[in-house]
């Protein structure tokens, strides 16, 4: 597969019976799509029912209830599909990029973002000013991606890693808010899924106008899409303003994006697929690959991925259930193994990939000694910091009284209750740690982390569905859970980027799209739990102490005990890995051996520190980035110093949480995406023009 989304524009006549048979095809199958939605539904209201309806001998209720209900969320499914079929093939053909979406982008979490952090201040918002907030939002949130990314051109790494990096920081403050305000921004959390679900056709009504116009802005707009294909030189020499015209078809496509939002929510990774589905057709019916057919083509994808996700959910799951459980679930795990087919298909570009250690220059050893000391008094301060501070601050002299035990009962109980936190927290951070270096170093890419490869999302589901499912499950069982959670999802990651040949650019594509689908998956357990799993769980999710006793905080202790030493003795494997393809077959290492047996031990310690603590994100890409800039490159020196970095981050984002909102609480994982997330800007800003995808 090539980076470039579109070829060069047919000179050949359009053949319009070929055409014409490919359009009938994907409108009959609309109608027959759209048949079977509308017949689904909580009511007892079938098919003979609505067929009577049709024919006139129907009676109100089937009137009442297709009225209601079921013809809102028909025509929604069938809107939303159109604004986001546009808009994917709108993104594609401007970057050049097949995995540019309102997704890949962070537009759908721009737009998220936007209407929680109004809400929040106490602003309700209609439909049509709800669309108005996301459009600034998306449109914010792309203009940071794209120029993190040279516009897309720099590669489907770069701008999958930019896009799902910010989505997740955005997410992650949005969270923020709604546990600020839980009652004002009530329903947003749910509405995040993204849902078709309407109770009228009042808000159909209000977007569909404008969505029309922008499909005819858009639709005039295709010849200037087919030049854009050329190239820039060449579009530029056929008259087109090159600059102007890409930044006002991304404005087009957020403000679909936009739209769509404000029917649905954030509809996952509709945006993605149906350009792909559209791009299948057009390599076997060339006649197909101007924009005039391209953008209608992947409208008709949009409806058929959004009604399908649909049909499927409420059929599998029955009436109650297919009300409950978003339709964005279904889609996103469409999206995710679009993703994943797309990554197996990627052919490497041949461009040598960044040694992790760019930009970090020979230490000494006298500066890593003065480094690892400082870091682990830093640890240690953060540790005592961490027993010291919460919902009631206590002085150094209560906590001495608490090592003698000779406090009062409630400050023993009080810091009796601390510990384990701390040192859950302290674990967990050295873990991420540790294994951010070593999928950093297999991976040779400053910019992954476990959670890109799919690791922390397996561990991650997996847990969850140990604490929803299994009556009373210990600790051990969650751990064990989230450890073959974990290697499950890498065992998938590595068999499918393994296909063609084991690159490190498919390698992050593919744990990108397992990652995704995980995510879904979870949210699937999390809405058909019980509200005191459910609960439970989204503590896990967040990546909160909360609750953290000591025997939890064993397995993770265990892990790192193990894992962290075997990994420093392999220090010379991984500067060795972390070169190229080629030295380390030279210098007679079993590349891919060595790379599968790092990566497993990354695995397990990551599974450890999900079991400990829940999902946290950014950790295991900070630490590590920030113990190359101070120690040099070498691995003997980043791990141990990743590993103090790592957890002194996690305690100090514990103790945070704990504090800044106390009595309530803010979970470690929001406070580490909220203060790792602009370091991570910073470092695709600063290493814009040397990585690459």
């Amino acid at each position: 597969m090539a980076t470039a989304t579109n070829v060069e524009p047919p000179h050949a006549p359009v053949r319009p019976v070929r055409v014409g048979v490919v359009f009938g095809l994907a409108v009959a199958a609309v109608m027959v799509v759209s048949l079977v939605h509308v017949t689904q539904g909580t009511s007892g209201v079938g098919a003979a029912d609505l067929l009577r309806l049709l024919i006139g001998d129907g009676g109100h209720q089937a009137a009442a209830v297709l009225v209601a209900s079921r013809l809102p969320r028909l025509l929604a499914g069938m809107l939303v599909g159109v604004a986001l079929g546009f808009a994917g093939t709108i993104l594609q053909s401007v970057s050049r990029n097949p995995l540019a979406s309102p997704d890949t982008l962070g537009v759908d979490a721009g737009a998220y973002f936007a209407v929680v952090a109004t809400t929040s201040l106490g602003v309700s918002l209609p439909v049509l000013p709800a669309g108005g907030v996301a459009f600034v939002g998306g449109l914010l949130a792309a203009a940071v991606v794209l120029g993190l990314s040279a516009g897309g051109a720099s590669g489907p790494i770069r701008l999958v890693l930019a896009g799902s990096a910010l989505g997740m920081a955005l997410y992650s403050a949005s969270t923020f808010l709604l546990i600020l305000d839980p009652e004002g921004t009530v329903g947003l959390y749910a509405w995040r899924a993204g849902t078709i679900a309407q109770t009228g056709l009042a808000g159909v009504g209000r977007i569909a106008p404008l969505v029309a116009v922008a499909v005819a802005v858009a639709t005039m707009a295709a010849r200037r899409l087919d030049l854009l294909a050329l190239g820039d030189d060449a579009a530029s020499v056929l008259g087109i303003r090159v600059g102007r015209t890409r930044v006002g078809l991304i404005v087009l496509s957020v403000f679909l994006t936009a739209c769509s939002v404000a029917v649905a929510g954030p509809l996952g990774f509709v945006g993605l697929a149906a350009p792909a589905l559209v791009r299948l057709a057009v390599a076997r019916i060339p006649d197909l690959n101007r924009h005039r057919m391209l953008l209608p083509l992947s409208a008709l994808a949009g409806i058929l991925v959004v009604l399908t996700a649909d049909v499927i959910l409420r059929a599998a799951l029955g009436g109650r259930w297919g009300v409950e459980v978003p339709t964005g679930v279904v889609t996103s795990v469409f999206g995710a193994v679009f993703l994943v087919w797309l990554a197996s298909r990627y052919r490497e570009s041949g461009r040598q990939q960044p040694n992790p250690s760019t930009g970090a220059v020979i230490r000494s050893r006298r500066r890593f000694v003065v480094t690892a000391v400082a870091a682990a008094v830093v640890v240690v301060a953060g540790g005592v910091v961490g027993m010291l501070g919460g919902d009631t601050w206590v002085l150094l002299g209560d906590l001495a009284n608490w090592v003698e035990r000779s406090s009062s009962p409630g400050l023993l109980f009080v810091l009796d209750a601390r510990l384990p936190r701390v040192l859950a927290a302290l674990l967990a951070g050295a873990a991420l740690g540790v294994a951010g270096t070593i999928v950093q170093g297999v991976s040779r890419n400053p910019l992954a982390e476990p959670g890109l490869l799919g690791i922390t999302g397996g561990a991650g589901v997996a847990a969850v569905a140990a604490i929803t499912y299994i009556p009373g499950a210990d600790i051990w069982t969650i751990t064990a859970a989230a450890a073959a959670g974990s290697l499950a999802a890498y065992a998938l990651v590595y068999l499918l980027a393994a296909r063609g040949g084991l690159g490190t650019e498919r390698l992050v594509l593919v744990g990108m799209g397992v990652w995704f689908g995980t995510t879904a998956l979870t949210t699937v357990i999390l809405v058909m739990s019980d509200p005191w799993n459910l609960a439970m769980a989204l503590t896990w999710l967040s990546g909160s102490t909360y609750g953290r006793t000591l025997p939890q905080v064993v397995p993770v202790a265990i892990a790192l005990a193990l894992v962290a030493p075997l990994a420093i003795a392999w220090h010379r494997r991984l500067d060795l890995m972390s070169l190229d393809e080629d030295a380390p077959r030279v210098l007679g290492l079993a590349l891919g051996r060595d790379r599968l047996v790092a990566l497993v031990g990354a695995a397990v310690v990551s599974a450890a520190a999900v079991s400990a603590i829940g999902v946290l994100g950014f950790v295991g890409l900070v630490a590590p980035h920030a113990a190359r800039a101070l120690v040099g490159g070498y691995h003997r020196r980043v791990l141990p110093v990743a590993a103090l970095l790592g957890a002194a981050l996690v305690s100090v984002a514990d103790t945070v949480g704990r504090s800044v909102i106390a009595p309530g609480q803010i979970p470690a994982g929001l406070v580490t995406a909220l203060l790792g997330a602009p370091y991570f800007l910073w470092l695709l800003w600063r290493t814009r023009n040397p990585i690459r995808g």
